[in-house]
């Protein structure tokens, strides 16, 4: 199992940037496919996920700002990021269980390297 974040950089607030998440070893329609952030000194929160029925979850933060997307042929996840803040400026990893949803943050056994969105003027 491999996984391969990129799209990261810096943005200026109220930016975008798509994300983007290579996987191999294993089909992403299949199971629940996630992205967390971490910030210095902060835990690493869920903030999107995708499941293999094509539901979507958000948290509260990014919901109505950001979109994740499954690109099957390619097995490739993808995070839209728009209207971003400075808040938002983290490490940001994609990752999975191999199954149909996501344990804890803590519980995942699965993660990509991370990649760095930066928010700022």
């Amino acid at each position: 199992v491999q996984l391969v974040e990129s799209g990261g950089g810096l943005v200026q607030p109220g930016g975008s940037l798509r994300l983007s998440c290579a996987a191999s070893g294993f089909t992403v329609r299949t199971v629940a496919m996630g992205w967390a952030r971490q910030v210095p000194a902060k835990g690493r929160e869920w903030v999107s996920a995708i499941y293999s029925d094509g539901s979507t979850y958000y948290s509260d933060s990014v919901r109505g700002r950001f979109t994740i997307s499954r690109d099957n042929p390619r097995n490739t996840v993808h995070l839209q990021m728009n209207s971003l803040k400075p808040d938002d400026t983290a490490v940001y990893y994609c990752a999975t269980d191999l199954a149909a949803h996501l344990y804890e943050v803590g519980d995942t056994e699965y993660w990509g390297q991370g990649t760095q969105v930066t928010v700022s003027s």
